[in-house]
């Protein structure tokens, strides 16, 4: 899986469990952002839908997989891609949010048969968005795709919470940019398991930050990781590379982005 357990700081990894002996049982760790395209010498914690596909294909027949899911989210048809994946497969699913699952990875926490959340993660859920330029009948165009898309998504959550939840109460929550809590997604049915607490701290990058309304303040304090100058112009330089085609993508074929 082109070397994916060789580096010890990889946070997307897929790996076969050492321990199982009867059943075929693995572990996947989304640790980073959903993109569309993996840079991973810069960004090795981010996950594709192709390099998920990828990885998921050479696990082979497994019967149980544990999903460990820390990340803020990112492109929702790469998010959704995933999910469907996960769903199809034969595997009995166990989601674990070791800190956060917000935005489209809370959707991909939804393929879960089990998910166990520890008292202190947290699950985001909002709409749908993007970025738009045109006249009002292309504005208007985009709304309503935004419209389909976050229909799309809610299904994810309905299916999972059955009866716990209403079509109208999960609007509201959805049109809130809501951060549950543990126990709030138990009580929702987006939850199976509260778990003890851990230490973990939440995956969410600068850019999610601030783009996200209703981060906690508790996210919002927690200690960022230092790297060197010389890393952090690599990375910007990459990520404006990844930005312009986005961009030029997005212009050209009319692609929507979360």
């Amino acid at each position: 899986m082109k070397n994916k357990q060789k580096a010890p700081d990889k946070y997307w990894k897929m790996q076969m469990s050492s321990d199982s002996s009867e059943t075929g049982e693995a572990s996947i760790y989304i640790y980073g952002d959903i993109v569309r395209w993996v840079w991973e010498d810069w960004f090795p914690e981010d996950v594709s839908s192709n390099s998920f596909k990828e990885d998921l294909d050479e696990l082979g027949d497994v019967d149980i997989i544990n999903l460990y899911i820390n990340s803020p989210g990112g492109s929702v048809f790469e998010g959704i891609a995933i999910y469907n994946m996960l769903k199809r497969h034969k595997a009995k699913i166990n989601v674990y949010v070791d800190a956060l699952a917000a935005s489209i990875a809370s959707v991909i926490a939804m393929a879960g048969d089990t998910i166990f959340m520890p008292k202190n993660s947290m699950l985001m859920i909002h709409n749908p968005w993007t970025s738009a330029v045109g006249n009002a009948k292309e504005f208007r165009k985009v709304a309503d795709d935004l419209d389909r898309i976050g229909h799309s998504s809610k299904q994810s959550y309905l299916q999972k919470a059955g009866e716990k939840i209403t079509d109208e109460k999960l609007q509201e929550l959805l049109d809130a940019e809501t951060w549950l809590s543990a126990d709030e997604a138990y009580e929702y049915g987006l939850c199976d398991v509260v778990e003890e607490a851990n230490q973990m701290a939440a995956s969410i990058s600068d850019e999610f930050m601030n783009r996200y309304k209703n981060v906690p303040k508790q996210l919002t304090k927690q200690p960022k990781n230092t790297i060197s100058a010389e890393e952090i112009v690599k990375r910007q330089r990459i990520a404006d590379e990844a930005k312009a085609n986005s961009a030029y993508i997005n212009t050209i074929l009319g692609g929507m982005f979360k």
